[in-house]
């Protein structure tokens, strides 16, 4: 009984809404919980007892300014000019590298479609040719997982590209 009393206490307490616990014997012996104050019962003892104060309401946050910080006196300018050029260099080594990618996506596309048609084979000591499954299949996968790092580059160079 001790161990129930227990195990439902540690209930309510972890519960956010904690109440007032009784704790009391009726004329038959059978000790009763309860969140209820019983009326009848004189003897009722507080076992558990909830918050009597609300807790108070959450800091407001403070909405931060749309408008821009000013930027300090000393901090180095750069002319609409300059920062053309600077973002069409830009532009066009991003493009370079995505060629360059488009490039090698087609080198290791082409390489697998070479891979599946080449098994893995070697000779025994006799003189038999066997297949070896499990090289050709961790180098198909090796190839594919280039394939899909190819894939994602490209993804990301046409993201910062706006393409």
């Amino acid at each position: 009984m001790k161990r129930l009393f227990y195990i439902f206490a540690f209930a309510l307490v972890c519960n956010n809404s904690l109440a007032d616990i009784y704790k009391y014997t009726d004329s038959n012996g059978v000790t009763t919980y309860t969140n209820i104050k019983p009326e009848g019962h004189s003897k009722a003892e507080l076992v558990i007892s909830g918050p009597k104060t609300a807790e108070p309401p959450p800091a407001v946050r403070e909405k931060k300014s749309s408008a821009k910080t000013p930027s300090p006196a000393n901090f180095p300018k750069v002319d609409n000019q300059t920062q053309n050029q600077r973002d069409q260099k830009r532009r066009e080594l991003l493009m370079n590298e995505l060629a360059q990618e488009k490039q090698a996506l087609e080198n290791a596309k082409q390489l697998y479609e070479e891979a599946q048609n080449t098994p893995e084979v070697y000779r025994g000591a006799n003189g038999k040719t066997f297949r070896n499954v499990a090289k050709y299949e961790e180098k198909l996968h090796l190839i594919e997982a280039e394939i899909q790092a190819h894939e994602r580059n490209i993804e990301l160079l046409n993201k910062e590209l706006n393409l």
